[in-house]
Protein backbone atom coordinates (compact mmCIF):
# COMPACT_ATOMS: atom_id res chain seq x y z
CA UNK A 1 0.00 0.00 0.00
CA UNK A 2 3.14 2.44 1.05
CA UNK A 3 4.63 1.92 -2.56
CA UNK A 4 1.23 2.38 -4.31
CA UNK A 5 0.60 6.30 -2.35
CA UNK A 6 4.48 6.55 -2.90
CA UNK A 7 3.89 6.26 -6.62
CA UNK A 8 0.71 7.81 -6.52
CA UNK A 9 1.99 10.78 -4.61
CA UNK A 10 5.43 10.95 -6.60
CA UNK A 11 4.14 10.11 -10.82
CA UNK A 12 7.18 11.41 -12.11
CA UNK A 13 9.27 8.91 -10.04
CA UNK A 14 6.79 6.10 -11.53
CA UNK A 15 7.71 7.54 -14.96
CA UNK A 16 11.45 7.70 -14.07
CA UNK A 17 11.87 3.89 -13.47
CA UNK A 18 9.65 2.88 -16.01
CA UNK A 19 11.35 5.11 -19.27
CA UNK A 20 15.23 6.00 -17.37
CA UNK A 21 13.83 9.92 -18.07
CA UNK A 22 17.43 11.01 -16.46
CA UNK A 23 19.54 8.49 -18.31
CA UNK A 24 18.11 9.65 -21.43
CA UNK A 25 18.31 13.38 -20.77
CA UNK A 26 15.03 14.22 -21.01
CA UNK A 27 11.66 15.12 -19.15
CA UNK A 28 8.40 14.64 -18.68
CA UNK A 29 6.94 18.08 -20.21
CA UNK A 30 9.79 17.08 -23.25
CA UNK A 31 8.12 14.03 -23.31
CA UNK A 32 4.73 14.78 -23.78
CA UNK A 33 5.00 17.34 -26.69
CA UNK A 34 6.68 14.78 -28.59
CA UNK A 35 4.50 12.87 -28.08
CA UNK A 36 1.69 15.71 -29.04
CA UNK A 37 3.78 16.25 -31.91
CA UNK A 38 4.10 12.89 -33.23
CA UNK A 39 0.57 12.42 -33.30
CA UNK A 40 -0.28 15.12 -35.28
CA UNK A 41 1.99 14.11 -38.07
CA UNK A 42 0.64 10.74 -38.15
CA UNK A 43 -3.27 11.55 -37.40
CA UNK A 44 -4.06 11.34 -41.05
CA UNK A 45 -3.96 7.81 -40.99
CA UNK A 46 -7.15 7.35 -39.08
CA UNK A 47 -9.24 9.31 -42.04
CA UNK A 48 -6.70 7.71 -44.75
CA UNK A 49 -7.14 3.85 -43.43
CA UNK A 50 -10.52 3.72 -43.13
CA UNK A 51 -11.67 5.76 -46.25
CA UNK A 52 -9.07 3.09 -48.28
CA UNK A 53 -9.82 -0.37 -46.39
CA UNK A 54 -13.57 0.78 -47.10
CA UNK A 55 -13.01 0.81 -50.90
CA UNK A 56 -12.18 -2.95 -50.43
CA UNK A 57 -15.69 -3.68 -48.70
CA UNK A 58 -14.95 -3.18 -45.34
CA UNK A 59 -17.22 -1.49 -42.63
CA UNK A 60 -15.53 2.33 -42.53
CA UNK A 61 -16.56 2.33 -39.24
CA UNK A 62 -14.76 -0.70 -37.87
CA UNK A 63 -12.06 -0.04 -39.97
CA UNK A 64 -12.11 3.66 -37.99
CA UNK A 65 -12.17 2.26 -34.35
CA UNK A 66 -9.44 -0.50 -35.74
CA UNK A 67 -7.33 1.86 -36.74
CA UNK A 68 -7.59 3.99 -33.54
CA UNK A 69 -6.85 0.92 -31.28
CA UNK A 70 -4.18 -0.88 -32.73
CA UNK A 71 -2.17 2.21 -32.71
CA UNK A 72 -2.82 2.48 -29.74
CA UNK A 73 -1.86 -0.54 -28.54
CA UNK A 74 1.14 -0.46 -30.79
CA UNK A 75 2.91 1.99 -29.75
CA UNK A 76 2.06 1.24 -25.75
CA UNK A 77 3.79 -1.88 -26.69
CA UNK A 78 6.94 -0.36 -28.44
CA UNK A 79 7.10 1.92 -25.58
CA UNK A 80 7.55 -0.97 -22.78
CA UNK A 81 8.56 -3.85 -24.63
CA UNK A 82 11.65 -1.40 -25.90
CA UNK A 83 11.08 2.08 -24.54
CA UNK A 84 11.62 3.97 -27.87
CA UNK A 85 10.13 7.11 -28.57
CA UNK A 86 8.31 5.94 -31.90
CA UNK A 87 4.24 5.59 -32.61
CA UNK A 88 2.78 2.62 -34.61
CA UNK A 89 -0.23 2.90 -36.54
CA UNK A 90 -1.44 0.87 -39.75
CA UNK A 91 1.24 1.46 -42.87
CA UNK A 92 0.67 3.66 -45.81
CA UNK A 93 1.25 1.75 -49.28
CA UNK A 94 0.70 -1.85 -47.50
CA UNK A 95 -3.17 -0.51 -46.96
CA UNK A 96 -3.22 -0.07 -50.53
CA UNK A 97 -1.64 -3.15 -51.17
CA UNK A 98 -4.11 -4.55 -49.55
CA UNK A 99 -7.43 -3.20 -50.39
CA UNK A 100 -6.82 -2.07 -54.52
CA UNK A 101 -4.67 -5.50 -55.58
CA UNK A 102 -5.28 -8.17 -53.13
CA UNK A 103 -9.10 -7.39 -52.77
CA UNK A 104 -10.19 -5.80 -55.70
CA UNK A 105 -7.94 -6.71 -58.47
CA UNK A 106 -6.87 -10.26 -57.24
CA UNK A 107 -10.56 -10.95 -56.21
CA UNK A 108 -10.00 -12.22 -52.56
CA UNK A 109 -11.81 -11.33 -49.82
CA UNK A 110 -10.62 -8.69 -47.17
CA UNK A 111 -11.61 -11.86 -44.49
CA UNK A 112 -8.89 -13.89 -46.74
CA UNK A 113 -7.22 -10.68 -47.15
CA UNK A 114 -6.26 -10.04 -43.23
CA UNK A 115 -5.71 -13.57 -42.61
CA UNK A 116 -2.71 -12.87 -45.12
CA UNK A 117 -1.70 -9.89 -42.71
CA UNK A 118 -2.07 -12.22 -39.92
CA UNK A 119 0.19 -14.56 -41.22
CA UNK A 120 2.85 -12.27 -42.30
CA UNK A 121 2.97 -11.29 -38.61
CA UNK A 122 3.43 -14.23 -37.29
CA UNK A 123 6.39 -14.58 -40.23
CA UNK A 124 7.82 -11.59 -38.95
CA UNK A 125 7.83 -12.61 -35.57
CA UNK A 126 9.39 -15.91 -36.13
CA UNK A 127 12.77 -14.52 -38.32
CA UNK A 128 13.19 -11.86 -35.43
CA UNK A 129 12.82 -14.52 -32.30
CA UNK A 130 15.59 -16.74 -34.36
CA UNK A 131 17.55 -14.12 -35.73
CA UNK A 132 17.22 -14.99 -39.29
CA UNK A 133 15.86 -11.33 -39.52
CA UNK A 134 19.18 -9.87 -39.89
CA UNK A 135 20.25 -12.47 -42.66
CA UNK A 136 17.11 -11.89 -44.62
CA UNK A 137 18.03 -7.77 -44.87
CA UNK A 138 21.66 -7.71 -45.12
CA UNK A 139 21.31 -10.41 -48.09
CA UNK A 140 18.25 -8.04 -49.92
CA UNK A 141 20.52 -5.71 -52.17
CA UNK A 142 20.11 -2.09 -50.87
CA UNK A 143 19.17 -1.21 -54.41
CA UNK A 144 15.96 -3.32 -53.86
CA UNK A 145 15.20 -2.25 -50.64
CA UNK A 146 15.24 1.56 -52.15
CA UNK A 147 13.36 0.35 -54.95
CA UNK A 148 10.37 -1.02 -53.00
CA UNK A 149 9.94 2.27 -50.96
CA UNK A 150 9.94 4.07 -54.05
CA UNK A 151 7.54 1.57 -55.90
CA UNK A 152 4.91 1.93 -53.14
CA UNK A 153 5.12 6.20 -53.03
CA UNK A 154 4.37 5.73 -57.10
CA UNK A 155 1.71 3.21 -55.80
CA UNK A 156 -0.07 5.54 -53.59
CA UNK A 157 0.91 8.41 -56.37
CA UNK A 158 -1.75 7.07 -59.10
CA UNK A 159 -4.28 6.10 -56.02
CA UNK A 160 -4.08 9.85 -54.82
CA UNK A 161 -4.69 11.36 -58.37
CA UNK A 162 -7.40 8.84 -59.45
CA UNK A 163 -9.01 9.90 -55.46
CA UNK A 164 -8.40 13.45 -56.41
CA UNK A 165 -10.16 13.35 -60.04
CA UNK A 166 -6.79 14.31 -61.08
CA UNK A 167 -5.95 11.32 -63.61
CA UNK A 168 -8.83 9.15 -65.21
CA UNK A 169 -9.02 6.18 -67.34
CA UNK A 170 -9.43 6.94 -71.40
CA UNK A 171 -8.96 3.63 -74.02
CA UNK A 172 -7.07 5.52 -76.07
CA UNK A 173 -3.92 5.93 -73.43
CA UNK A 174 -5.04 4.10 -70.67
CA UNK A 175 -4.92 7.24 -68.39
CA UNK A 176 -5.56 11.04 -69.13
CA UNK A 177 -6.41 14.10 -67.37
CA UNK A 178 -9.34 14.49 -65.55
CA UNK A 179 -12.11 17.34 -65.21
CA UNK A 180 -10.02 19.93 -63.49
CA UNK A 181 -13.93 21.72 -62.85
CA UNK A 182 -15.18 19.65 -60.71
CA UNK A 183 -15.72 21.39 -57.49
CA UNK A 184 -13.77 18.13 -55.96
CA UNK A 185 -10.97 18.05 -58.21
CA UNK A 186 -10.37 22.22 -57.35
CA UNK A 187 -10.55 21.21 -53.85
CA UNK A 188 -8.15 18.54 -53.70
CA UNK A 189 -5.19 20.86 -55.97
CA UNK A 190 -5.80 23.33 -53.69
CA UNK A 191 -5.35 20.53 -50.65
CA UNK A 192 -2.23 19.38 -52.11
CA UNK A 193 -0.60 22.94 -52.26
CA UNK A 194 -1.67 23.75 -48.28
CA UNK A 195 -0.08 20.43 -47.42
CA UNK A 196 3.53 21.70 -49.18
CA UNK A 197 3.07 25.31 -48.03
CA UNK A 198 2.20 24.33 -44.51
CA UNK A 199 5.47 21.62 -44.63
CA UNK A 200 7.77 24.02 -46.20
CA UNK A 201 6.89 26.63 -43.07
CA UNK A 202 7.79 23.48 -40.91
CA UNK A 203 4.12 23.82 -39.48
CA UNK A 204 2.91 20.72 -37.23
CA UNK A 205 0.01 18.89 -38.28
CA UNK A 206 0.41 19.37 -41.70
CA UNK A 207 -1.53 16.62 -43.80
CA UNK A 208 -4.26 16.69 -40.71
CA UNK A 209 -4.88 20.65 -41.11
CA UNK A 210 -5.01 20.06 -45.10
CA UNK A 211 -7.31 16.89 -44.66
CA UNK A 212 -9.73 18.96 -42.45
CA UNK A 213 -9.57 22.13 -43.99
CA UNK A 214 -10.63 20.32 -47.63
CA UNK A 215 -13.50 18.57 -45.57
CA UNK A 216 -14.51 21.91 -44.27
CA UNK A 217 -14.82 23.24 -47.68
CA UNK A 218 -16.50 20.09 -49.01
CA UNK A 219 -19.84 21.13 -47.01
CA UNK A 220 -19.77 24.17 -48.34
CA UNK A 221 -19.03 23.96 -52.37
CA UNK A 222 -18.78 20.03 -52.87
CA UNK A 223 -22.51 18.73 -51.35
CA UNK A 224 -20.53 16.38 -49.06
CA UNK A 225 -23.01 15.55 -46.23
CA UNK A 226 -21.49 16.92 -42.68
CA UNK A 227 -22.37 13.85 -39.97
CA UNK A 228 -21.09 15.86 -36.83
CA UNK A 229 -18.04 15.66 -35.02
CA UNK A 230 -18.34 13.89 -31.90
CA UNK A 231 -20.33 10.36 -30.93
CA UNK A 232 -19.59 7.22 -28.79
CA UNK A 233 -17.42 4.57 -31.32
CA UNK A 234 -18.68 2.50 -33.55
CA UNK A 235 -18.96 -0.67 -33.35
CA UNK A 236 -16.21 -3.28 -34.12
CA UNK A 237 -18.26 -6.56 -34.14
CA UNK A 238 -17.96 -6.44 -38.18
CA UNK A 239 -14.32 -6.86 -38.36
CA UNK A 240 -13.55 -7.93 -35.26
CA UNK A 241 -11.57 -11.77 -35.78
CA UNK A 242 -12.83 -11.54 -39.02
CA UNK A 243 -10.00 -12.73 -40.69
CA UNK A 244 -10.09 -15.87 -42.56
CA UNK A 245 -7.00 -18.04 -42.02
CA UNK A 246 -8.00 -21.10 -44.33
CA UNK A 247 -8.74 -18.64 -47.38
CA UNK A 248 -5.53 -16.92 -46.47
CA UNK A 249 -3.56 -20.27 -46.87
CA UNK A 250 -4.74 -20.86 -50.51
CA UNK A 251 -2.36 -21.30 -53.01
CA UNK A 252 -2.55 -17.82 -54.43
CA UNK A 253 -2.77 -16.18 -51.52
CA UNK A 254 0.99 -17.05 -50.57
CA UNK A 255 2.54 -14.55 -52.84
CA UNK A 256 0.76 -11.63 -51.04
CA UNK A 257 2.09 -13.16 -47.60
CA UNK A 258 5.44 -12.90 -49.15
CA UNK A 259 4.99 -9.44 -50.72
CA UNK A 260 3.42 -8.00 -46.97
CA UNK A 261 6.64 -9.77 -45.25
CA UNK A 262 9.09 -8.68 -47.40
CA UNK A 263 7.92 -5.35 -47.39
CA UNK A 264 6.77 -4.84 -43.19
CA UNK A 265 10.68 -6.30 -42.71
CA UNK A 266 12.55 -3.10 -44.41
CA UNK A 267 9.87 -0.96 -43.93
CA UNK A 268 10.25 -1.50 -40.15
CA UNK A 269 14.09 -2.24 -39.59
CA UNK A 270 14.24 0.79 -42.03
CA UNK A 271 12.10 3.25 -39.85
CA UNK A 272 13.44 1.93 -36.79
CA UNK A 273 17.26 2.80 -37.76
CA UNK A 274 16.22 5.99 -39.37
CA UNK A 275 14.58 7.34 -35.86
CA UNK A 276 16.66 6.01 -33.34
CA UNK A 277 19.61 7.61 -35.34
CA UNK A 278 18.10 11.12 -35.36
CA UNK A 279 17.14 10.71 -31.83
CA UNK A 280 20.67 9.52 -31.07
CA UNK A 281 19.72 6.41 -29.45
CA UNK A 282 21.99 3.99 -32.21
CA UNK A 283 25.41 2.60 -30.03
CA UNK A 284 28.23 1.92 -32.42
CA UNK A 285 25.98 2.20 -35.19
CA UNK A 286 23.51 -0.14 -33.92
CA UNK A 287 19.92 -0.40 -31.88
CA UNK A 288 20.83 -2.01 -28.84
CA UNK A 289 17.27 -2.77 -28.14
CA UNK A 290 16.24 -3.65 -32.23
CA UNK A 291 14.66 -7.27 -31.68
CA UNK A 292 12.17 -5.71 -29.05
CA UNK A 293 11.18 -3.14 -30.98
CA UNK A 294 11.15 -5.73 -34.43
CA UNK A 295 8.66 -7.76 -31.67
CA UNK A 296 6.33 -4.80 -31.00
CA UNK A 297 6.35 -4.27 -34.62
CA UNK A 298 5.47 -8.04 -35.32
CA UNK A 299 3.04 -8.27 -32.70
CA UNK A 300 1.16 -5.22 -33.87
CA UNK A 301 0.31 -6.56 -37.36
CA UNK A 302 -1.52 -9.88 -36.16
CA UNK A 303 -2.98 -7.91 -33.66
CA UNK A 304 -4.30 -5.19 -35.93
CA UNK A 305 -5.17 -8.47 -38.18
CA UNK A 306 -7.58 -9.63 -35.19
CA UNK A 307 -9.00 -5.93 -35.04
CA UNK A 308 -9.59 -5.59 -38.64
CA UNK A 309 -6.81 -3.51 -40.33
CA UNK A 310 -4.48 -3.71 -42.57
CA UNK A 311 -0.66 -4.29 -41.85
CA UNK A 312 1.11 -1.41 -38.63
CA UNK A 313 3.82 -0.76 -38.38
CA UNK A 314 6.41 2.03 -37.29
CA UNK A 315 6.28 4.99 -38.15
CA UNK A 316 8.66 7.73 -39.44
CA UNK A 317 6.48 10.36 -38.61
CA UNK A 318 7.71 9.76 -35.18
CA UNK A 319 11.26 11.48 -36.23
CA UNK A 320 9.07 14.82 -35.69
CA UNK A 321 8.50 13.74 -32.23
CA UNK A 322 12.16 13.25 -31.50
CA UNK A 323 13.31 16.76 -33.32
CA UNK A 324 11.15 17.93 -30.20
CA UNK A 325 12.85 15.99 -27.83
CA UNK A 326 11.29 13.00 -27.33
CA UNK A 327 13.74 9.86 -26.33
CA UNK A 328 11.69 7.41 -24.56
CA UNK A 329 8.66 5.06 -24.29
CA UNK A 330 6.92 7.86 -22.89
CA UNK A 331 6.21 9.76 -26.31
CA UNK A 332 4.77 6.72 -27.64
CA UNK A 333 2.81 6.34 -24.67
CA UNK A 334 1.73 10.20 -25.07
CA UNK A 335 0.48 9.14 -28.81
CA UNK A 336 -1.19 5.93 -27.78
CA UNK A 337 -3.15 7.87 -25.31
CA UNK A 338 -4.30 10.79 -27.72
CA UNK A 339 -4.97 7.33 -30.19
CA UNK A 340 -7.41 6.11 -27.88
CA UNK A 341 -9.38 10.11 -27.78
CA UNK A 342 -9.62 9.68 -31.40
CA UNK A 343 -12.45 6.89 -30.91
CA UNK A 344 -14.94 9.65 -30.16
CA UNK A 345 -14.36 11.57 -33.50
CA UNK A 346 -16.06 8.75 -35.80
CA UNK A 347 -19.06 11.11 -37.40
CA UNK A 348 -15.69 13.26 -38.42
CA UNK A 349 -13.86 10.52 -40.20
CA UNK A 350 -16.87 9.84 -41.89
CA UNK A 351 -17.65 12.41 -43.18
CA UNK A 352 -14.07 13.09 -44.93
CA UNK A 353 -14.25 12.21 -48.69
CA UNK A 354 -11.50 10.50 -50.26
CA UNK A 355 -10.58 13.73 -52.13
CA UNK A 356 -9.87 14.96 -49.12
CA UNK A 357 -6.95 12.79 -48.27
CA UNK A 358 -5.53 12.53 -51.37
CA UNK A 359 -3.67 15.34 -51.39
CA UNK A 360 -1.91 14.15 -48.09
CA UNK A 361 -1.54 10.66 -49.87
CA UNK A 362 -0.51 12.10 -52.66
CA UNK A 363 2.40 14.31 -50.33
CA UNK A 364 3.41 10.98 -48.99
CA UNK A 365 3.97 9.48 -52.14
CA UNK A 366 6.09 12.50 -53.33
CA UNK A 367 8.59 12.34 -49.89
CA UNK A 368 8.95 8.56 -51.04
CA UNK A 369 10.73 9.57 -54.37
CA UNK A 370 13.79 10.81 -52.39
CA UNK A 371 15.06 7.58 -51.79
CA UNK A 372 16.10 7.54 -55.28
CA UNK A 373 18.94 9.97 -54.32
CA UNK A 374 20.72 6.36 -52.90
CA UNK A 375 20.83 4.77 -55.87
CA UNK A 376 24.42 3.90 -57.21
CA UNK A 377 23.38 5.33 -60.94
CA UNK A 378 26.50 4.00 -62.45
CA UNK A 379 25.70 0.22 -61.52
CA UNK A 380 23.35 -1.18 -63.87
CA UNK A 381 22.90 -4.29 -62.72
CA UNK A 382 21.99 -2.38 -59.41
CA UNK A 383 19.52 0.25 -61.33
CA UNK A 384 17.42 -1.27 -64.06
CA UNK A 385 16.20 -3.77 -61.43
CA UNK A 386 15.53 -1.03 -59.05
CA UNK A 387 13.59 0.85 -61.50
CA UNK A 388 12.09 -2.40 -63.01
CA UNK A 389 10.72 -2.53 -59.49
CA UNK A 390 9.51 0.72 -59.00
CA UNK A 391 7.62 1.52 -62.32
CA UNK A 392 5.86 -1.77 -62.64
CA UNK A 393 4.21 -1.10 -59.27
CA UNK A 394 1.84 1.80 -60.62
CA UNK A 395 2.04 0.50 -64.35
CA UNK A 396 0.49 -2.91 -63.52
CA UNK A 397 -1.12 -1.49 -59.91
CA UNK A 398 0.40 -4.10 -58.14
CA UNK A 399 3.20 -3.89 -55.31
CA UNK A 400 3.47 -7.45 -55.69
CA UNK A 401 4.40 -7.65 -59.47
CA UNK A 402 6.57 -5.08 -58.82
CA UNK A 403 8.64 -6.80 -56.49
CA UNK A 404 8.52 -9.54 -58.15
CA UNK A 405 10.08 -8.64 -61.53
CA UNK A 406 12.14 -6.48 -59.74
CA UNK A 407 13.66 -9.75 -58.37
CA UNK A 408 13.48 -11.64 -61.25
CA UNK A 409 15.75 -9.10 -63.31
CA UNK A 410 18.13 -8.25 -60.71
CA UNK A 411 19.06 -12.13 -60.31
CA UNK A 412 18.73 -12.65 -63.77
CA UNK A 413 21.14 -9.21 -65.04
CA UNK A 414 23.52 -10.24 -61.95
CA UNK A 415 23.88 -13.94 -63.79
CA UNK A 416 23.92 -13.28 -67.55
CA UNK A 417 27.39 -10.16 -66.83
CA UNK A 418 28.86 -12.34 -65.10
CA UNK A 419 28.46 -11.55 -61.84
CA UNK A 420 26.13 -14.02 -60.33
CA UNK A 421 28.95 -14.07 -56.81
CA UNK A 422 27.42 -10.48 -56.03
CA UNK A 423 24.11 -11.94 -55.01
CA UNK A 424 23.31 -13.41 -51.75
CA UNK A 425 21.35 -16.77 -51.56
CA UNK A 426 17.82 -15.03 -50.57
CA UNK A 427 17.94 -13.36 -52.81
CA UNK A 428 18.00 -16.21 -55.67
CA UNK A 429 15.07 -17.75 -53.31
CA UNK A 430 13.17 -15.00 -53.71
CA UNK A 431 13.21 -14.58 -57.42
CA UNK A 432 13.34 -18.50 -57.71
CA UNK A 433 9.76 -18.43 -55.93
CA UNK A 434 8.04 -15.66 -57.83
CA UNK A 435 9.29 -16.88 -60.79
CA UNK A 436 8.12 -20.46 -60.08
CA UNK A 437 4.53 -18.02 -59.04
CA UNK A 438 4.26 -16.89 -62.35
CA UNK A 439 4.99 -19.84 -64.74
CA UNK A 440 2.49 -21.84 -62.16
CA UNK A 441 -0.21 -19.62 -62.67
CA UNK A 442 0.49 -18.70 -66.93
CA UNK A 443 0.73 -14.29 -65.83
CA UNK A 444 0.72 -11.90 -62.96
CA UNK A 445 -1.86 -10.39 -60.76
Amino acid sequence: MDMKRDAAAHPDGLLERLFALKAHGTTVRTELLAGLTTFLTMAYIVFINPSILADAGMPKGAVFVATCLVAAIGSLIMAFLANYPIAMAPGMGLNAYFAYVVVLQMGYTWQAALGAVFISGVCFLIVTLTGLRSLIVEGIPRSMRIAITVGIGLFLAIIALKNAGVVAASPATFVTLGDLHKPSTVLAVLGFILVAVLSVRKVKGALLASILSVTVLSFLVAGNGFQGVVSMPPSIAPTLFALDLSGALSAGLLNVVLVLFLVELFDATGTLMGVASRAGLLVDGKMTRLNRALMADSGAIFIGSLLGTSSTTAYLESASGVEEGGRTGLTAVTVAVLFLACLFFAPLAGSVPPYATAPALFYVACLMLHDLVGLDWDDLTEVIPACVTALLMPFTYSIANGVAFGFITYAALKLLTGRARDVKPIVWVIAALFLFKFVESGGAH
